[in-house]
């Protein structure tokens, strides 16, 4: 299996939607994990749009790359540009990759509705759906 890191500052919601979707469409293939530079818990408007498309990441975390240490990754995926320039070095074969996605909590925070609100957050859900499942042959692919 390809072990497989999704790197986000907070690892609160785009990097937690992205190891929820590589689980349910991916497992197979690859053994998905997610972590931040930071710890900010985990964004319930990423849980609930999730939970709309079918997939529950309720039971997972907030975590810091630093307790993912001694985990040997194949890839490490930036999902935000600020991981992208703060990403830690990774030693052994990691190949650090970005595919940077839109920040839904920031794209949310002048709504004026729920429905305004959860929009960015389907969205960027349905970027990242669909970046899975180009796994694991868009990894394998880039330079």
């Amino acid at each position: 299996m390809i072990k497989v890191l999704f790197l986000c500052t907070g690892n609160s919601c785009r990097s937690q939607m992205a190891e929820g979707w590589t689980r349910r469409l991916k497992g197979d293939q690859i053994e998905p994990y997610s972590a931040g530079i930071e710890a900010h818990g985990l964004n319930p408007d990423a849980v609930r749009v999730m939970a709309e498309a079918g997939v529950d990441i309720s039971g997972q975390r907030s975590k810091l790359v630093s307790e993912l240490a001694g985990t040997e990754f194949d890839y490490v995926v930036t999902v935000c540009d600020n991981a992208r320039e703060s990403c830690p070095v990774f030693p052994g074969k990691a190949k650090v990759i970005h595919k940077g996605f839109d920040d839904p909590p920031r794209l949310a925070a002048g709504a004026k509705s729920e429905a305004e609100r959860l929009a960015p957050y389907r969205r960027v859900r349905d970027e990242i759906r669909e970046f899975v499942r180009s796994l694991p042959e868009a990894l394998e692919q880039q330079p």
